[in-house]
């Protein structure tokens, strides 16, 4: 363990660490000690826990859990160190990498996914710089998971209305939890920027500062914690389902992209005078041609499928165009050195280490094979034809099928990550949903 690391813990009086991994579905796993055997530990964790799917079935990349089953070496990386803020005693967290006992990382780990993706661009001599901004609702605690969400109470004693986009007043319904998030935020070293209400009734959205991907990664997977715990704290859930509430808009992690050209420290999207550049056209041609076939990384579960709807704030192709919400792909207004592509397509419910490297592959894609982009879309692309598959199976499919995605990502990590997809599908397709019962039952 590392001296600072060691001083760190006694300066903060940390009586218990929680060793934190995240797993494919971007869930907290790991292992939770007293700081004072956190110090001397071996830490060790079956790697079973990356076949594991959201239901909690297992998979290896032929669809069943390893017999073999071998630990993994968990390595803290003492830079995500981080109090946490609603423990009642004093608790930091840590974020681990998993490695195997040859001392290889575990290439399926969605941290590691992340790496490789990152290790590309450096061997181009290029930086990646990412800002997420992330959307989620708050809703009444929802005990009995067969009933329909509903809008939270706010502190005026009333359900919260949909169609509040922007209201000053609609956040100040919730300033208890939104300072309890705040807060929360500071003391975690989550840089969270502005905060906005969005269209649905009890959504909002928080933007982040640009920065690193892998930190910004880091920052997304411990503000979901963050945030579900702070609405806790008042009563209430937060989700950050994609489509949790029928005929409400979905909730997305949108996310700002550019690549700065590590000699230089210049934007590579413009020239100097400020116009784009080929690489810019073909990092945008890059996610045109691969996002499609990436999908089931930015819509990880059926209902992330839900959100691709006509005229609800979603996209539903990759049509680019300047300051263009409708499309897939906005370029927002800028000036030559914040030139940014705007990937609109990832659900809130992604691994953020997951949607920003599988974003940042398409990208990396489109420059080093020259592809090129459309022309940008002047008018509504909801006025087009569906682009994106509605259905996790077919984009399962056309992931499988995509062998350049699976040579940037890792073949191993697709093999395994598509395994577990399916797992988690043909969990559900057993399961009998209301409309069939409302429409069927009686009828047929």
């Amino acid at each position: 363990m590392s001296t600072e690391a060691e001083k760190w813990l006694i300066e903060h009086r940390i009586d218990e660490v929680e060793a934190l991994i995240p797993d494919v579905a971007g869930v907290a796993r790991g292992k939770f000690l007293p700081a004072s055997k956190f110090l001397r530990h071996n830490l060790r964790i079956p790697e079973s826990t990356f076949v594991q799917g959201i239901t909690g079935d297992y998979a290896d990349s032929t669809g069943e859990k390893s017999d073999v089953d071998p630990d993994l070496i968990l390595v803290p990386d003492f830079n995500t160190m981080r109090v946490v803020p609603w423990a009642t005693e004093p608790t930091a967290c840590v974020i681990a990498d998993g490695f195997r006992g040859n001392g290889e990382p575990l290439s399926t780990a969605p941290r590691q996914v992340l790496k490789r993706v990152l290790a590309l661009y450096e061997a181009k001599g290029w930086r990646p710089v990412v800002a997420p901004e992330v959307e989620f609702y708050l809703v009444q605690q929802n005990k009995d998971p067969d009933y329909p969400l509903e809008a939270p109470i706010g502190r005026a004693g009333r359900k919260e209305a949909a169609g509040r986009a922007y209201s000053i007043d609609a956040v100040n319904e919730f300033d208890p939890i939104i300072e309890s998030i705040y807060d929360y935020c500071e003391i975690m070293e989550i840089d969270a920027d502005s905060l906005s209400h969005e269209d649905g009734a009890g959504q909002l959205e928080v933007n982040f500062f640009h920065g690193n991907p892998l930190e910004l990664a880091d920052q997304v997977f411990l503000f979901k914690r963050v945030v579900r715990e702070a609405a806790l704290k008042h009563g209430i859930y937060a989700t950050f389902m994609a489509k949790p509430m029928e005929g409400e808009p979905g909730s997305a992690m949108h996310l700002h992209q550019s690549i700065v050209d590590v000699g230089t420290g210049k934007n590579i999207f413009s020239t100097a005078d400020g116009a784009d550049t080929p690489l810019f056209h073909s990092f945008i041609g890059g996610l045109q041609r691969y996002v499609p076939e990436a999908l089931i990384l930015f819509g990880p579960y059926v209902n992330s499928y839900r959100r691709f709807t006509r005229y609800l704030a979603a996209p539903i192709n990759v049509q680019w165009g300047y300051d263009n919400r409708t499309v897939g792909l906005r370029v927002p207004s800028a000036d030559a050195e914040n030139r940014r592509v705007e990937n609109r397509i990832p659900g809130a419910d992604v691994n953020p280490y997951l949607a920003i490297a599988t974003s940042l592959a398409c990208g990396y894609l489109g420059m080093v094979e020259g592809l090129k982009a459309t022309e940008p879309l002047k008018s509504s692309a909801y006025q087009l034809e569906q682009g994106l598959v509605r259905d996790m199976y077919a984009a399962l499919d056309l992931m499988e099928g995509s062998e350049p995605l699976h040579n940037v990502l890792g073949a191993e990590f697709v093999k395994l990550y598509c395994a577990i997809k399916r797992v988690e599908y043909d969990a559900y397709f057993e399961v009998i949903s209301p409309w069939e019962r409302e429409y069927l039952l009686l009828n047929v």
